[in-house]
């Protein structure tokens, strides 16, 4: 009895991949590895500035917390050889003890070190006048012309014009926002450079951001809201400040968010339009209440900038550099975690 031949076995199409199907799998192999490797090069960073700052901005022995550094200004560190012992002083330290030891100076050298005594605190409050003041001003303006974008403007040649030049607004380089601050606002308005200044320069710099993400969460809330608020009677502005805006204010803190990074970590428009290097004065230290808007700050991008790149390098202002690095981090991350809470509060107390 003869046994039948074996049929070879039939191999399905669709078990072979085309060769596109494999160019996709390899591309989005591609992207995903390029994507954990841009996150792991930036957990890197963040671990190693916070390992080094961390160092410089909590202590082993109590208070835990290197209070000097976040409560002083910055200062000339001086380290004297004293009876063969290197003793670290700031400049405030060292001039007293000159005056009260002089015959201890004499012939013990003195190494000089700029910004690298005292602390961060002057920086600390210039960034926060400086984030929080712009942010107001840009939320503002940004809001107010999202809203007549979305609201009132009718489609045309002109609004689709003004819609373009706000995209190509938000990839311009800060420095040319810096000049255009300082030509406008320093020298054509004679604010000199200042808070005022500063304040406007960051506002323009990050009101493309907002006014198209508030226009894209102005146009999110639907269009019964507005047409129940009409047939009930309201104006077209007492239907858009209750029944719009509140429920569009979430998507509109998200953009916020995103502004606070730049306006924070931006140190061109700073630097051109609101910053020293270094000021005795805390902001609210003045004769009338309106000099608090026409003097400048210390901040702390720019401080960071000036003591990596415009002085000496030394293991002193390592440590200086880590620890405003560090505190620079938790500061701008302050204030965005302060927008994120009450972008949750209003989802949970306006839904639709």
């Amino acid at each position: 009895m003869s046994t039948p031949p074996v049929k070879p076995a039939r191999r399905s199409i669709l078990r072979q991949p085309s060769w596109a199907a494999r160019f996709e799998a390899a591309f989005f192999l591609l992207l995903r590895a390029g994507t954990y490797g841009v996150l792991f090069a930036a957990a890197i960073v963040f671990l190693d500035i916070g390992i080094k700052g961390g160092r410089v901005v909590f202590q082993l022995a109590p208070p835990f917390i290197n209070v000097p550094f976040l409560t002083q200004a910055p200062e000339t560190l001086n380290v004297v050889t004293l009876d063969g012992a290197k003793v670290k002083m700031g400049d405030r330290e060292f001039r007293a003890f000159r005056d009260a030891h002089p015959e201890k100076l004499k012939g013990a050298p003195v190494e000089t070190y700029v910004y690298s005594a005292g602390g961060i605190f002057p920086n600390i409050v210039g960034t926060v006048l400086l984030v929080v003041g712009a942010m107001i001003i840009a939320l503002v303006l940004g809001v107010c012309s999202a809203v007549y974008l979305s609201e009132y403007a009718k489609e045309g040649p002109f609004i689709r014009l003004v819609r373009l030049s706000i995209a190509n607004l938000a990839g311009v380089p800060s420095i040319v926002f810096g000049l255009f601050g300082f030509g406008l606002f320093v020298v054509a308005l004679d604010w000199n450079v200042s808070l005022l200044a500063g304040w406007f320069t960051l506002a323009f710099m990050v009101l493309p951001i907002i006014i198209t993400a508030s226009e894209e969460a102005l146009r999110t809330v639907p269009k019964g809201l507005r047409e129940g608020a009409l047939a009930l009677g309201a104006t077209k502005f007492q239907t858009i400040r209750t029944n719009v805006l509140p429920y569009a204010l979430p998507g509109i803190l998200t953009s916020s968010v995103l502004a606070i990074a730049r306006v924070a970590g931006e140190t061109a428009p700073i630097m051109f339009t609101a910053a020293y290097v270094v000021r005795d004065q805390m902001p609210w230290d003045v004769e009338k209440w309106t000099d608090f808007f026409f003097q400048g700050v210390m901040a702390l991008p720019y401080h960071i900038y000036v003591v990596a790149s415009k002085i000496p390098q030394n293991d002193y202002t390592r440590d200086v550099q880590y620890g405003t690095a560090f505190v620079f981090l938790f500061t701008v991350a302050g204030i965005a975690l302060t927008a994120i809470l009450l972008r949750a509060r209003l989802r949970e107390q306006y839904r639709w």
